[in-house]
């Protein structure tokens, strides 16, 4: 039989009720990284749209992973405890719910959006010391030097530290009822950081060569796998390429060099995207589906099932990446702002019978 968007897809022992995953995305409305009401609307709205996967935004294994003050954290009980009632809310509604474990690494320490996004230095109110591959800080292109969040290089202390607080984070996720686990790789952040020779000039045993910049993203997937329900599945999101073509740089053949190395260390999908890792990125033409071919790449050269993602909106499309096997998860983002229901209005349009909420199905269409 051959799949379709709508078709389940399972992994290890847990299955997803269709093809469609809300992609993470911040909210920057978590006060000390506490999620509230705002989350629960926003992550159990796409749960009663009838996504498969609702995924929540980056959130942070410790206070200094956040990329602003108002992102969301993990990095205690209490975390925990405010986001429990949202999990649990998804999972009624037939959805699986996933967590995004992030850490931003020199990205950190910003404004939101909406005040700016400019770097807030340590000294200054709400603002922390970043950590990362290296100690260069990153170069946001309006800030002066000494307005930038100044950044620390981990040593091998520090790395520890951090992967011991995926691991926990990753426990409480667990205790909690995420069914999910995503490790944040991608977007310049900090384990893309030790991945890319854009910013990893390390000469210790996580930096040069593949094997040591990837040391690091191995050993926090192997963490998080082993504290993870067997049955369960742990997803990687990464940066496909840095878009940094004219110099030594992260590219798609070093992730699909990278896939079946995830797989080896736990990760059952690798979700797919790009860019991040500095701000003279030269993005492609973003055009609908412009990602998809680095999450076919991938799929192709290590059968790792991957995710894909980039201005997916129409339902014949997102339906015909899983059709024609380019993609096994069909991500939206965006998209899934503007329209909280898309999952049940694609269903329509493709003629798939799908499950309507109870209080909802006054709205079917005929």
């Amino acid at each position: 039989m051959t799949e379709s968007l709508f078709t389940p897809l399972s992994l290890r022992g847990t299955e997803f009720r269709n093809r469609v995953m809300m992609s993470p995305m911040c909210q920057y409305s978590a006060d000390e990284g506490f999620a509230d009401d705002w989350h629960r609307v926003h992550l159990g709205s796409r749960a009663v749209g009838g996504a498969g996967v609702v995924m929540t935004e980056a959130t942070a294994v410790e206070p200094r992973g956040r990329i602003t003050p108002g992102c969301l954290g993990i990095w205690s009980d209490e975390h925990a405890e405010a986001i429990a009632p949202t999990v649990e809310f998804v999972r009624s509604q037939g959805a699986t719910p996933g967590i995004q474990l992030a850490h931003a690494g020199r990205k950190g320490s910003h404004q939101p959006p909406a005040e700016g996004g400019a770097p807030i230095p340590a000294d200054r109110e709400r603002g922390w010391e970043t950590v990362s591959a290296t100690d260069a800080s990153y170069p946001d292109s309006d800030a002066a030097e000494d307005e930038l969040a100044a950044t620390r290089r981990l040593d091998g202390e520090g790395i520890d530290e951090v992967i011991d607080a995926f691991a926990a984070a990753a426990e409480r996720s667990r205790e909690i009822g995420f069914e999910v686990a995503e490790v944040h790789a991608a977007h310049g952040y900090l384990l893309h950081q030790f991945l890319s020779p854009v910013t990893n000039d390390r000469d210790d045993e996580y930096g040069g060569s593949f094997e040591n910049r990837t040391r690091f993203l191995r050993e926090v997937v192997t963490a998080v796998r082993e504290v993870w329900p067997e049955d369960k599945p742990v997803f990687v999101r990464i940066s496909a390429t840095d878009w940094l073509p004219e110099r030594d740089s992260w590219d798609v053949d070093d992730s699909v060099r990278l896939a079946p190395v995830l797989a080896e260390a736990g990760a059952d999908l690798i979700d797919v995207s790009g860019g991040g890792i500095h701000p003279d990125q030269q993005l492609p033409g973003a055009g609908p589906g412009y990602q998809v071919p680095y999450a076919e790449a991938i799929r192709e050269g290590t059968d790792v099932p991957v995710a894909a993602v980039g201005k997916i909106t129409e339902p014949t499309h997102a339906d015909a990446l899983v059709r024609n096997e380019r993609a096994d998860l069909v991500a939206l983002g965006r998209e899934m702002l503007r329209h909280p229901y898309w999952p049940l209005e694609a269903a329509h349009e493709l003629g798939a019978d799908v499950e309507w909420p109870v209080q909802y199905r006054r709205g079917r269409f005929d």
